[in-house]
């Protein structure tokens, strides 16, 4: 009780910084800052390194492409699924317990999967990274917004926390590259050593704060039951094609399945997902831009990555030297993100970012097939230039629209919208190059159907709100 109640007295201005009774020091402070960091790198870093890794891997384990698809979304989609009960389990639990939980079966996971022997055992470990990474990132948001209280510090650790991200961006395509000239098992190596260091600094913070919520099983198995079959319909319609009735009954079952969830959802008193969380606009608007921006942010290394290897004939480490411009110029001005949103504001910086990003999509589509890879790398930093212009700004505009027992819940339904964006992605585009018109013309498809999402983001991006906590009474 006064826990709560000191969080509710610093948003409300009656005392200066709550966070000092919660034992969030400077010091401790910067330890949850440090952990958090990581984790978002490990998962940042293992997105990338796979998609280098894409073609050793389906040589080694004689994957098809529908099995790369899987090595890909296996992740995304328990990442994406189980998002949303993990915001809750943060907020139950408190955040550093979950955290650490993550922490301890990401590294597992990725141990497995540096051993797997089949194609199936490394799919099946990869749906466990993604069970752990849905833990671990709420969660470490969470951790941000409690060692944070006030809101321009909160912006600039955001932005120091997708340095985690930018990190892993600009050194996994060569990492990858480098690792998988050797064998592509490295590459998850990475995580060990990474997730014990994170363990290591959660040692040295302060328990968090719990706030008791159930845990909301229909929900969860609607939520699963949706993403699952809507992702298994977009990767098989590859293969099979759309008409086919085991393609049609998955997408019958996700809309099924949606439904259901609103519908449970809308009559649960204690929901994982309390749909008043919505007419928080910037809930909405973050969702929106969050699920459009991974579609281009993913979607594109994933079809070019193979594109490259495939039909250019590039070997896995001058395919990752090819998107490191892209991941320098990201990682260059993410610590500037939180400044240049003070000076021009979130909403004209998020919009910035997804016109830039639309423009890189387009580019990338017209000449990816006729120019030389070092030109495609520079059309690339384009869409580069999205990352530190639109997710750090948002996610800041986010935890500063919501209150505090609400962080970890409105987290995951943030990051939800960038996984089921990023997972239905890779589908429709595997599902793309896997048509008879060949590569070029699914690479081609798929980064205009991105530059169509990302340009649709730019009206929803433009009515969001940037004065913090202007609508938390609706809740």
């Amino acid at each position: 009780m006064a826990i709560a109640t000191a969080a509710e007295d610093h948003r409300s201005g009656q005392v200066p910084d709550a966070r000092h009774e919660l034992g969030f020091t400077p010091a401790v402070a910067a330890f949850t800052l440090a952990a958090a960091v990581i984790g978002f790198f490990m998962d940042t870093v293992d997105t990338v390194v796979v998609n280098v890794a894409l073609p050793a891997i389906r040589v080694d384990l004689g994957a098809t492409i529908v099995d790369l698809q899987w090595v890909v979304d296996g992740y995304t989609l328990m990442f994406a699924a189980l998002l949303l009960s993990a915001g809750a389990l943060s907020d139950r639990t408190g955040a550093r317990r979950a955290f650490s939980s993550g922490l301890v079966v990401f590294i597992s996971a990725s141990a497995v999967c540096g051993l797997a022997p089949t194609v199936g055992v490394l799919i099946a470990a990869r749906f466990a990274q993604g069970t752990a990474a849905a833990v671990m990132i709420p969660s470490s948001m969470a951790l941000i917004g409690q060692a944070y209280p006030d809101p321009h510090r909160r912006a600039r650790a955001v932005a120091i926390w997708a340095m985690g991200g930018a990190v892993a961006s600009s050194a996994g395509p060569i990492v990858g590259g480098l690792l998988t000239s050797v064998s592509w098992r490295l590459i998850f190596a990475i995580n060990v050593p990474a997730g014990f260091a994170a363990l290591w600094l959660l040692r040295r913070t302060e328990r968090s704060p719990r706030h008791p919520v159930p845990f909301d099983w229909w929900g969860q198995i609607a939520a699963v039951a949706a993403m699952g079959s809507l992702t298994y319909g977009a990767i098989e319609a590859g293969a099979a094609g759309f008409s086919d009735p085991v393609v049609i009954a998955s997408f019958a079952v996700a809309a099924a399945s949606i439904a259901a969830f609103v519908l449970v959802e809308g009559h649960r008193p204690d929901p994982m997902v309390p749909l008043d969380l919505f007419r928080i606009r910037n809930v909405s608007v973050a969702s929106a831009v969050g699920f459009a921006f991974v579609v281009g942010f993913y979607g594109l290394p994933f079809v070019v990555s193979l594109f490259l290897q495939q039909i250019g004939g590039l070997s896995p480490l001058a395919t990752g030297f090819a998107f490191v411009p892209m991941a320098l110029v990201g990682a260059a001005l993410t610590p500037f993100s939180a400044r240049l949103a003070e000076r021009f504001g979130t909403r004209r910086l998020v919009t910035c970012g997804l016109a830039v990003m639309t423009v890189g999509l387009l580019a990338v589509a017209a000449w990816a097939p006729t120019v030389s890879a070092a030109a495609l790398a520079t059309l690339m930093m384009l869409v580069g230039l999205g990352g530190p212009l639109v997710i750090p700004p948002m996610t800041a505009a986010l935890l500063n629209s919501v209150p505090d027992d609400r962080a970890g819940t409105a987290s995951g339904v943030f990051n939800t919208s960038r996984q089921v964006g990023g997972a239905l992605a890779i589908a429709v585009f595997g599902a793309l190059l896997a048509q008879p018109a060949g590569y070029i013309a699914g690479l081609r498809t798929s980064l205009i159907i991105a530059a169509a999402v990302t340009a649709a983001a730019i009206l929803a991006a433009r009515t969001m709100r940037t004065a913090p906590l202007m609508e938390t009474s609706h809740l």
